[in-house]
């Protein structure tokens, strides 16, 4: 089963993420921020990151740049959900190493249709 981490600081959106991958057959681990989705990585492998952009401590940019400069998670596939579509903010996202971006409030079965696109981009576990 693919196993998305999902790093968001809101609980609410937590929780709703986590159901809509349930529901579409994904396993799903949570993580308050980016400091906490890196020490669940360390002791339980995942197949997508899904993260917030702007979260306390470590925000999903510095996670992604966190990822990308560990050999072990280099090519794991990192998307980036937030209120954030300005041009500006998605370039940094790009620059950072996300795999993809998406917009809040986001349409369930989309979300769905870009994790099972991006888990085949990932290398095996």
């Amino acid at each position: 089963m693919t196993k998305v981490l999902v790093a968001d600081d809101s609980p609410s959106m937590r929780q709703m993420l986590a159901h809509v991958l349930r529901e579409g057959g994904y396993g799903v681990a949570l993580a308050v921020d980016g400091a906490d989705a890196l020490r669940q990585l360390e002791h339980e492998p995942a197949d997508v990151v899904l993260t917030d952009c702007h979260m306390p401590g470590l925000d999903g940019l510095a996670l992604t740049r966190a990822l990308r400069a560990d050999p072990r998670w280099r090519h794991l596939p990192v998307l980036v959900l937030t209120t954030e579509v300005d041009a500006g903010t998605k370039q940094a996202g790009r620059a950072a190493g996300a795999t993809g971006w998406l917009a809040k409030p986001f349409d369930p079965s989309s979300l769905l249709a870009v994790i099972g696109q991006v888990s085949a981009m990932g290398e095996p576990r």
